[in-house]
């Protein structure tokens, strides 16, 4: 449950699972975004994620698709866009050295490293390496 007001970070899954409705997890994803709109949730998400995420859908699903996704980041409820700096990614590397990260991305990696500097604690999320770096997830 959130809390209101509460800041989410939105991973490249959460988007996916939002944009095409057979993703396995879209149901929960439309569930969660609800919640999230009703608490006034503050929204943000990463440049990396947003360079993640187009391509995904643009492959997975539609150029239309992607195109559609794009610009609901600028007609939807605000989402505020963190910059990922070389700092951020040599940081992230030490992410992908750890033994229960098995196939951890570098976005996601940066992610963790966004959240931990910005003391972002909720995930709109769907991979479990976001729970096991120690962030709670939405849905939950």
């Amino acid at each position: 449950m959130i809390r209101a007001a509460e800041r989410v970070f939105i991973d490249t899954g959460a988007f996916v699972a939002l944009a095409e409705r057979r993703d396995p997890d879209h149901d929960r994803a439309c569930a969660a975004w609800e919640s999230m709109t009703r608490s006034r949730a503050r929204l943000c998400t990463s440049v990396l994620v947003v360079a993640e995420t187009f391509p995904f859908i643009d492959r997975r699903g539609s150029r239309e698709a992607a195109l559609r996704w794009r610009a609901s980041l600028s007609t939807g409820p605000t989402i505020e866009m963190l910059d990922c700096t070389a700092s951020h990614i040599e940081r992230a590397w030490s992410w992908l050295d750890r033994r229960e990260f098995h196939k951890l991305g570098i976005v996601d990696a940066c992610s963790f490293v966004l959240m931990q500097e910005r003391k972002l604690r909720v995930a709109f999320a769907f991979d479990s390496h976001f729970a096991i770096a120690g962030f709670r997830y939405v849905h939950d």
